[in-house]
């Protein structure tokens, strides 16, 4: 419906069939700010009203001479809506009697809802208009619930990144932009960004791979949807980790997968059968830091989920989200480059590392999916951002991207140790935390569901994000806790926030 038109819908103006009530409904219209034309404002109103069944079959409208004189319009302005709409069928004249609705197939049951169209365009009133596939993704896409940065998971350190720095770069390649950029694109993403991407993932993450193994894309959900969308069918089963990230799971519901979790402990994912029943068609994963939990898959796993993976002839999905950030050890090397010709696709991000807004992810993928994979993204997402692209290579390879993700590791260890010191009257009392020794948030391991709930609600009344635990579980109940982001907070906000925090679980302990 047209805006103007679902203003006026709004304000349910007075009925239609009476001169009076159109030239008012009409005048309402006129009134609202716009770009448009007079007579196409007209003429887009007139047609939403009889299409909805406002302005009804034989109904006579006031001669155009009259509505030109009421609305203060040169009647031309009323002409030329009404010559289009006698053009499109959806007014007819009778000689000497004036113009008439025309008699036209809308079903009267319209009327209610186009009355109604704004309102039932609510997440409250979505679902009935949505698919099944879509009213299972919104129970996926929930929104952050304050304003505040305090523990919001996943959320880098926007206030610490090299603005001026990566705006220079971005400034000099939007300026001296080639002109085939300005072209729909399928090389996969910038050369140049490719080159330095493989170089760096060979480096600090033991990837095997290629330049031309790597797919640009506009992050790692997208990735997701394209592994999903080129590697799987409806009712094809996943493994994917219990607990597990939000972000997958909404993807692989929404693609109508069969999604099978399996227990992370604190050797990561357990993938040995009887435990797995079923035979995947993907196995997602989070090896160097389990999201949620925090915890690192051991060797042994490692080995086995490859196993697994070429018995039932499965593609892993590794998801290395935040991997640059580990305290006191070195990092843990990729699952991709284990083994050589293994099944999986390494999925990357600079969301983390950079920031959210960028949107630019990777791919690297094994030899035979390169050229579907190229093709199918280049069809489905188009390919973009070149300048950005371009930009974001010679960061890399000038130095700045490895010198910020050092600065950031400095930056989180002294955050992370903020809020452990905030929390340290609950800890000594019996709040468990997880060990930290990567990522960019802590798990705080609660007795009771209750007791989650709880805090939830109070943290909200007082504008901090408490992400539960137990809403990452597919299986109910999950296990009770909260998912404390710290990267993203500033400092004085961690001792705010952690310390009402402290308190607020230290109360529910003596209730």
């Amino acid at each position: 419906m047209n805006r103007i038109a679902e203003g006026v819908a709004l304000r349910n103006a007075v009925p239609l069939e009476q001169a009076e009530g159109l030239t008012d409904a009409l005048g309402l219209v006129l009134g609202e700010p716009s770009s448009l034309p007079l007579s196409t404002r007209l003429y887009h109103a007139l047609r939403e009203w009889i299409r909805a069944g406002r302005l009804t079959s034989g109904q006579r409208l006031p001669s155009t001479r009259q509505l030109a004189r009421d609305l203060g319009l040169g009647r031309n302005t009323l002409l030329a809506a009404f010559d289009q709409l006698l053009a499109e069928g959806f007014l007819t004249t009778r000689q000497g009697a004036g113009t008439f609705i025309a008699d036209l197939p809308f079903p009267q049951a319209q009327v209610a809802a186009e009355n109604v169209a704004i309102s039932s365009r609510l997440p409250s009133d979505a679902g009935p208009l949505l698919s099944t596939r879509g009213t299972l993704l919104l129970g996926y896409s929930h929104a952050r619930q304050t304003t505040s940065s305090a523990f919001a998971p996943g959320v880098p350190a926007l206030d610490r990144f090299p603005h001026d720095q990566w705006q220079r770069l971005l400034h000099r390649y939007q300026q001296r932009m080639p002109m085939d950029w300005l072209d729909y694109q399928a090389q996969g993403g910038v050369p140049a960004l490719r080159e330095v991407l493989a170089d760096y993932l060979q480096l600090s993450r033991s990837v095997r791979c290629r330049p031309e193994q790597i797919l640009i894309v506009q992050g790692a959900q997208q990735g997701f949807e394209l592994i999903v969308r080129l590697l799987t069918d409806s009712g094809d089963e996943v493994w994917l980790e219990e607990p597990g990230y939000h972000g997958a799971q909404a993807c692989f519901a929404a693609a109508g997968l069969e999604m099978t979790p399996v227990a992370v402990d604190a050797e990561g994912m357990g993938v040995v059968e009887p435990a797995c029943p079923g035979s995947p068609r993907l196995i997602y994963v989070t090896p160097s830091h389990q999201y949620p939990s925090g915890v690192t898959m051991s060797l042994t796993r490692r080995l086995a989920l490859l196993e697994a993976a070429e018995r039932h002839g499965a593609w892993i999905v590794e998801d290395d989200y935040d991997s640059e950030f580990r305290y006191g050890q070195r990092p843990i090397a990729a699952l991709q480059g284990l083994v050589e010709d293994s099944r999986v696709i390494y999925v990357g991000t600079f969301s983390k590392v950079m920031y959210p807004g960028l949107r630019l992810g990777y791919l690297v993928l094994p030899d035979g999916l390169i050229e579907p994979f190229r093709r199918a993204n280049a069809r489905l997402h188009r390919e973009g951002q070149y300048a950005v692209q371009a930009a974001l290579a010679e960061f890399i390879a000038r130095g700045h991207f490895s010198r910020h993700i050092r600065r950031m590791r400095d930056c989180y260890r002294r955050r992370q140790a903020l809020l452990r010191k905030a929390l340290a009257p609950a800890v000594s009392r019996g709040l468990r935390l997880s060990d930290g020794q990567a990522g960019m948030h802590l798990v705080a391991w609660l007795d009771a569901p209750e007791q989650e709930r709880i805090l939830v609600e109070q943290a909200r009344r007082e504008g901090i994000s408490l992400s539960p635990l137990s809403s990452y579980y597919l299986t109910s109940p999950g296990q009770p806790g909260l998912v404390l982001g710290y990267a993203g907070t500033v400092e004085a906000e961690i001792g705010r926030a952690g310390q009402w925090l402290a308190q607020a679980w230290c109360d529910l302990e003596k209730g």
